[in-house]
């Protein structure tokens, strides 16, 4: 019988031998840094964009996100033939050529992920994903592809498609397709191509998924209205954004949650650095390479203070610009006076602005009527997971002409004259139109990992059917990897201390209600 590992049980003053994960961090050795239902019947049906099924990935626009390579572009993946060098047709992808260039990247990532890699070797050894068969939903990029390849290193079968129709990257794909891993993404799917792409993932003779890996929440969704008999049989779902875990919640009150899931969005690790810091960073990035924004004097309103809006906020007025902020919540709202920012309605700014970002997983945030009344030239664009914070479908009438400027660039044009710059389409921007900082990612990535292997590994009982946090363990024990790249150095309670505070030297350090 194959031993059962459980990662919680790991935190006790257990000794490393007999541990998957040791979390005494001297013991890593870091690597070195050198290195839709039914097919369609026409190919005009299979490009067809129509009404999403789900609202956190899929709503589209006939104008398209990127602008064609070559001839090729116009055949869709699914209608060409596909075989990598060793004869594997396991996969679904763009271009199987460009596999050595997409190497060349993931093998860039793996340089600054120092921690998962050291998370890889650590645990590879002991193979505590053995028997995991996982289904994967995310970003298909150089740093999710170092994820995969870790899971799979950890003895894993994995399959994976893509939760965002334009982020991703063809030679990533081409890339994984090249090792034999069974990948399903290309850049500028339509929404059936999305659709069938997670069939593709699930939908196989002889082999079932017992793990789900999801962000957004379109694979969960795809097995429970589709495969309600597999969905029974998965012993966990691992969420990453606020979409998806809104949607677990959905099913849980419901009763339908059959499963247990981790809320790896709400992690300390998720929300205070990739939501935060990654968003900071990138934000300017983005608007840089769509619009090739001036940020000085600018006036930006900031839909939503949570982690992501704060990061957007604090990047746009450390450049000059004027950010003003709106906001549902008052503890947010009032995080944001303290933090210098003007704190009022959109429908009160919104004719002088020259920018609207939304950051707040939730639908109709900008709608039509605010969209009216913008001056000429306002940017509208969305850092948020869903895909409905800006009501694109509105501005999708005979009235309003749409002009194609560039990838990621729409102009949408008024009767009198007067256009909005609308950017991805009211998609999450960051990933859509840009790079994200490779580092934040390998904490959401590490996260994710331990939360796959606690999940796998649990003892019967452990997890009902409902949604968790990652335990406080874990998020330490994320974070101290991390701090090796810093070279920095952890302050040690003495036994006297430790007492006093009535804490274990090894941690958890705070408490599960403390907000850091």
């Amino acid at each position: 019988m194959r031993k059962v590992y459980s990662l919680v049980s790991l935190t006790k003053n257990r000794e490393p031998k007999d541990a998957v994960l040791s979390l005494n961090i001297k013991q890593i050795e870091y690597p070195e840094q050198t290195r839709e239902f039914d097919n369609r019947l026409t190919k005009t049906g299979r490009r067809s964009l129509s009404h999403s099924l789900s609202h956190s990935s899929t709503d589209s626009n006939s104008s398209g996100g990127s602008d064609a390579e070559d001839p090729e572009d116009e055949v869709s993946p699914r209608d060409k033939q596909r075989m990598n060098s060793k004869g594997n047709k396991d996969f679904c992808i763009k271009n199987i050529k460009l596999a050595d260039f997409g190497r060349r990247q993931i093998e860039l990532a793996e340089d600054e992920m120092t921690a998962l890699m050291a998370l890889r070797k650590a645990a590879q050894g002991e193979k505590p994903l053995a028997g995991a068969k996982i289904v994967g939903c995310t970003h298909v990029t150089a740093q999710t592809a170092v994820l995969f390849e870790t899971l799979s290193g950890l003895g894993a079968q994995c399959r994976w498609a893509a939760c965002n129709i334009y982020s991703t990257q063809n030679e990533v794909a081409a890339a994984l397709a090249e090792r034999d891993f069974p990948v399903f993404a290309w850049k500028g799917e339509s929404e059936d191509d999305f659709w069938w792409c997670i069939d593709r993932c699930v939908n196989v003779e002889g082999w079932e998924p017992n793990m789900i890996l999801d962000d957004g929440g379109d694979m969960t969704h795809w097995i429970y209205k589709k495969y309600p008999h597999i969905f029974k049989k998965v012993k966990g779902i691992v969420e990453e954004s606020i979409t998806g875990i809104h949607r677990l919640h959905h099913l849980s009150k419901a009763g339908k949650l059959c499963v247990p899931a981790i809320n790896v969005n709400d992690s300390v690790t998720k929300q205070k650095f990739d939501n935060l810091y990654c968003c900071r960073e990138s934000i300017l990035d983005s608007l840089k390479k769509t619009a090739d924004i001036m940020f000085g004097g600018k006036q930006v309103v900031v839909c939503g203070y949570g982690e992501v809006g704060k990061g957007c906020s604090a990047a746009l007025k450390a450049m000059g610009s004027i950010v003003y902020v709106t906001e549902i919540d008052p503890i947010c709202a009032l995080q944001a006076c303290m933090d210098g920012f003007r704190l009022t309605k959109l429908s009160d700014v919104v004719r002088q602005v020259d920018m609207v970002i939304t950051c707040t997983g939730n639908k109709n945030v900008v709608v039509r009527e605010h969209m009216d009344v913008m001056k000429n030239g306002c940017v509208v664009c969305n850092m948020g997971r869903s895909n409905t914070e800006i009501n694109v479908s509105a501005l999708k009438t005979p009235d309003l002409t749409w002009q194609h400027v560039r990838a990621q660039v729409d102009h949408i044009i008024w009767p009198d004259g007067k256009r909005i710059i609308l950017l991805a389409e009211g998609r999450v921007l960051n990933l859509s139109s840009s790079t994200v900082p490779i580092y934040v990612l390998s904490i959401t990535a590490t996260t994710q990992a331990l939360a796959l292997i606690e999940l796998f590994n649990a003892p019967e009982g452990r997890y009902k059917q409902d949604v968790y946090l990652l335990p406080k363990k874990l998020d330490e024990y994320v974070a101290s990897l991390h701090l090796q790249t810093f070279d920095a150095h952890l302050t040690e309670l003495t036994d006297d201390q430790a007492k006093y505070m009535g804490l274990s030297k090894n941690g958890p350090f705070k408490p599960n209600y403390y907000r850091y």
